[in-house]
């Protein structure tokens, strides 16, 4: 009863929850192999580490999002795809990630910045920033899907 009722947002933040792991793993990885074979620059590295988040995390995501909400996008009286209902998410979806990854963006580059100043390894430095980073996210994440752009209907 209670999965039936919160199942769009446990999918969703099930996507979440994966995408960010895999990202989360590849920024510590990348962070490590920039301070070792590019540069010691801190924030050239704190940089760094948040593009790859991304560039990994923003295609995984929507690819997951989409198999779990693909159902949604077919009229059940044609059988073809609902435009509007697809457009009408991503407008949503861009409305979350905008608000929810501006507050990601500068608490991952902040927190690396600063345990990268105080001596921690790379990736140590990139693991706990995500971490941290993190946290703000998907609590911001949820409360804007629910509550601001009713990304699901609770």
């Amino acid at each position: 009863m209670l999965f039936n009722k919160y199942r769009k947002l446990i999918l969703f933040n099930k996507n979440v929850i994966i995408a960010g792991i895999c990202s989360f793993f590849s920024a510590a990885f990348v962070t490590q192999l920039y301070r070792t074979y590019y540069s010691t620059s801190h924030i050239a590295n704190s940089m760094v580490a948040l593009l790859v988040e991304y560039s990994v995390y923003m295609p995984l995501f929507g690819v997951l999002f989409y198999i779990d909400n693909r159902y949604r996008y077919i009229d059940p009286l044609t059988g073809k795809k609902d435009f509007k209902t697809i457009k009408n998410d991503i407008k949503k979806l861009f409305a979350t990630f905008f608000i929810s990854e501006i507050a990601y963006s500068l608490s991952k580059l902040s927190f690396t910045y600063q345990f990268l100043q105080l001596g921690a390894l790379p990736y140590q430095a990139s693991m706990v920033g995500s971490v941290a980073a993190s946290g703000i996210s998907i609590v911001l994440f949820n409360l804007v899907a629910i509550k601001g752009v009713k990304l699901f209907r609770i």
